[in-house]
């Protein structure tokens, strides 16, 4: 009996050990937080994909002005500024980047700061039908300012 009892306390504290990891496992969704003007439409329509495609959001409508100097402090050139920017992770999504391109930088992981869609291309998630979008390219954004295409979508 007393061998029975010391196996089920032994079970049991593995299978509390091994539920505690669980929550990190069971994590799959990539947490990202929005700033955006709040009056901006196509954040909102880009923000609706992010969620349809599994991102936990979390919006914060902020001034334009204040806005812009959060991106400028956190390392998005200005050649590289859309209407909304995120952080997911340790990295900055500037624009309309397709969810794929974002799975794909925490895939990869590069040293960088992060992604961006400068401007606001036709076509581009949240910026209206992609059966008519026009090309676009995603740009990384590297720690020293410069930048590389990351994906290009051709027009449709």
């Amino acid at each position: 009996m007393n061998n029975l009892s010391r196996r089920r306390l032994m079970q049991g504290a593995a299978a509390l050990v091994g539920s505690a990891a669980l929550p990190a496992f069971a994590k799959t969704s990539p947490s990202i937080h929005v700033l955006k003007d709040p009056n901006c439409g196509c954040c909102g329509s880009w923000i609706k994909i992010m969620r349809a495609e599994g991102f936990e959001v979390s919006v914060e409508n902020s001034a334009w002005e204040a806005l812009n100097a959060h991106k400028t402090a956190n390392g998005i050139p200005e050649g590289m500024m859309s209407c909304h920017t995120g952080r997911v992770e340790a990295y900055m999504i500037e624009g309309h980047v397709p969810p794929a391109d974002i799975r794909r930088l925490l895939g990869e992981r590069p040293d960088a700061v992060g992604l961006s869609v400068p401007g606001m291309p036709f076509g581009s998630p949240g910026m209206g039908p992609e059966s008519e979008r026009e090309a676009f390219d995603v740009f990384l954004i590297r720690k020293d300012g410069t930048t590389e295409v990351f994906a290009s979508y051709p027009a449709a």
